[in-house]
């Protein structure tokens, strides 16, 4: 265990923290000069090369990459290592249907594995404990990564997957978990379910990770007191690795970034400006040790502030707040990234006009969206039956393009709100 919390690495200090990233990024802006032209190209497009990047001073001066670069790049374009020296895959989903795929080798499972194993450990995790991981498996990260770093520490791993409460709470009963790991909208469903069946005094839980989607702190203390836990929020993306970018100590203040192999700046939005410390602004992160899909200065739109005040943990890495929103609109529903513009494109795909609302809202501690969408002319005088069959179609065509439910809704012609300047496509009502 003490391998993944150290006093040299974790609680290094500034110069040395400096020094390590001065290092990782001239190596690895040559890497990516020299192995993705894609991003050479960018690079040249600006009069740089490798020489004029000489530590992290020299960051800002590197062009962005957004998510429309992966699209563009999509599936081979910003591989850094030939396809034989790569192990896995992930991916998340895009915005029209094209999947975000992200490569790794084995040395970049390795890191990922301790990046998240180091997550465990701030939540008190050690050998001993029983670590269960109801995050999805498969192409989603949450499940392999917290798997992974939970077999770093050495816990016994209980790899649930998402779904089937009954068998979840049977295992966290029988096998007596102590470290949860899943969506918070999951831990607050698991945490009811548990006292329904009254088997909240039966459970030995002791701490849950919880992250993939938004949660306020309001719903951390409902978790908490439900199911008698500390709640741990983690952070991490796809595109940089997974879960375990950065994660919360126990004074839950704010996440660590593990700077040993992300440099983390906040940017203006709008103008891509570097921000100083403690301004709120855009996320944007290089990984200065992956190997197999490097990204430097990548714009996660997330909104957040960056802190380096001490922490009482001990560990000195910088602290980013827990994500204020988005500078793009996409939604985060049960740990998905949602955007409406797939929304829209399944709806012309099927004959509607772009004429629709989403609602978002939190119903006991989970996500629901619906999708209000107008009807032609013609389809406003069919039977009910036949809107009803054209609603269950939708709802197929969304759950094929979204990977979760959205419940539909077909309202009369021009029932939905115009506006004269930009459309009011989502209504969220979530206490974020």
């Amino acid at each position: 265990m003490e391998r993944y919390y150290q006093q040299e690495i974790e609680c290094a200090s500034r110069e040395q923290i400096l020094a390590w990233q001065n290092e990782r990024l001239v190596r690895q802006v040559q890497n990516v000069w020299d192995n993705v032209p894609y991003y050479r190209k960018k690079m040249e497009e600006k009069g740089l090369t490798p020489k004029d990047v000489r530590g992290v001073e020299d960051l800002y001066k590197l062009p962005f990459l957004t998510k429309d670069d992966l699209r563009e790049a999509y599936p081979y374009g910003l591989m850094a290592r030939p396809l034989k020296d790569c192990v896995r895959i992930q991916s998340t989903s895009g915005t029209t249907g094209k999947r975000v795929v992200a490569f790794y080798t084995q040395h970049d499972i390795d890191l990922w594995d301790d990046c998240c194993a180091r997550a465990i450990v701030a939540a008190g995790g050690t050998n001993e404990d029983v670590c269960h991981v109801c995050y999805g498996y498969g192409l989603f990260t949450g499940g392999p990564g917290l798997n992974g770093g939970s077999h770093k520490v050495g816990c016994l791993t209980l790899p649930m997957s998402s779904g089937n409460t009954d068998r979840q709470l049977q295992f966290m009963v029988d096998l007596e978990s102590t470290i949860l790991c899943c969506t918070p909208s999951y831990a607050a469903y698991l945490a009811e379910s548990a006292i329904e069946r009254g088997l909240r005094d039966k459970i030995k839980l002791k701490a849950g990770i919880f992250g993939a989607e938004a949660w306020s702190e309001e719903m951390r203390q409902d978790i908490q007191n439900k199911l008698g836990i500390k709640a741990y929020d983690i952070y991490g993306l796809t595109e940089l690795s997974g879960p375990g970018v950065s994660f919360e100590c126990s004074e839950q203040t704010g996440m660590h970034i593990n700077e040993d192999h992300f440099i983390a700046e906040i940017i203006d939005p709008n103008t891509g400006e570097v921000l100083p410390e403690g301004s709120k602004g855009e996320l944007v992160f290089t990984s200065i040790t992956k190997e197999a899909f490097p990204l430097l200065r990548y714009r996660t739109r997330d909104i957040c502030v960056l802190s380096r005040k001490p922490c009482s943990c001990g560990r000195t890495h910088v602290k980013m707040s827990k994500p204020m929103g988005r500078s793009d609109d996409m939604l985060i529903i049960k740990g998905v990234n949602v955007f409406p513009s797939q929304i829209e494109t399944v709806l012309l795909a099927q004959g509607y006009a772009a004429n629709y609302q989403i609602l978002v809202d939190r119903v006991n501690n989970s996500d629901t969206l619906e999708v209000q969408v107008e009807m032609t002319p013609e389809m406003f005088s069919d039977q009910l039956s036949q809107v009803a069959e054209r609603e269950k179609q939708l709802v197929n065509a969304l759950k094929a393009m979204l990977g979760i439910y959205a419940k539909v809704r077909l309202v009369a012609p021009k029932s939905i709100q115009r506006s004269e300047g930009k459309a009011v496509r989502v209504i969220d009502k979530r206490k974020i």
